[in-house]
């Protein structure tokens, strides 16, 4: 996918997602709704715009889903995505529509924080590791090695803790429900699922990995796990 088409779609499934986001709260005048999209699209566009030019050849594969990809993983992802989007349809439905749950607003520096801090870590690993596809795979077509640089070096896979940091866990915080933590603990088991399931498969299938993972101990957590 071309930079130019890749944006326009990006385009139009954010003005989707806002008018459905918004539907579903039932009012326009929701300020932490509108406070969340915004910095939605805002990280969104800056991590595309990092990552088309720091890495552009990544930036052109990510758009697709290369050969290989596992079978399971492509489960998980479908459970992900699922979990996402209960995220955004329960805070919408609590905090924007019924008020279910109430929040104090100075979580939303926290969860703000907790943005800013994930996003910046994903951009990191992105840019550090060429071979970020979005689908666990063994990428012979590509080359694909170990990476053992940048946030690599403390643990090993620094992508999957700025999505836990950048947006499962900041977005009930933002968006100010209680009850969206629900599906954000789904979706949090759903990736850290996943990262087992992908060291199993870096460990028998790439070569260096293994010695990797005994230098770096530490798949998500420093000193934890």
């Amino acid at each position: 996918m071309s930079a130019p088409i890749r944006i326009v779609a990006i385009t139009v499934v954010t003005i989707l997602l806002t008018w459905g986001f918004f539907a579903l709260a039932g009012r326009w005048d929701w300020m932490r709704g509108w406070a969340y999209i915004l910095a939605l699209t805002a990280g969104n566009s800056i991590n595309e715009l990092v990552l088309w030019l720091k890495n552009p050849e990544l930036f052109r594969v990510r758009g697709r889903t290369g050969e290989g990809t596992k079978t399971w993983d492509k489960v998980c992802l479908a459970l992900f995505g699922l979990t996402i989007l209960m995220i955004l349809i329960t805070g919408a439905l609590d905090a924007g529509r019924y008020q279910w749950s109430v929040m104090s607003v100075w979580l939303w520096l926290i969860g703000a924080t907790f943005y800013a801090v994930g996003q910046a870590l994903l951009i990191w690993s992105m840019v550090a590791n060429p071979f970020f596809e979005k689908t666990v795979r063994i990428q012979k077509d590509r080359g694909h090695q170990v990476v053992d640089s940048g946030p690599y070096a403390y643990v090993r896979h620094p992508g999957y803790v700025g999505a836990i940091m950048g947006f499962v866990l900041a977005s009930p915080l933002m968006l100010g429900s209680w009850w969206a933590f629900i599906p954000a603990i789904l979706a949090t088991l759903c990736l850290v699922v996943r990262t087992a399931l992908e060291d199993h498969v870096l460990i028998e299938e790439l070569k260096g990995y293994k010695l990797y993972a005994g230098r770096v101990r530490y798949r998500l957590i420093p000193y934890l796990w």
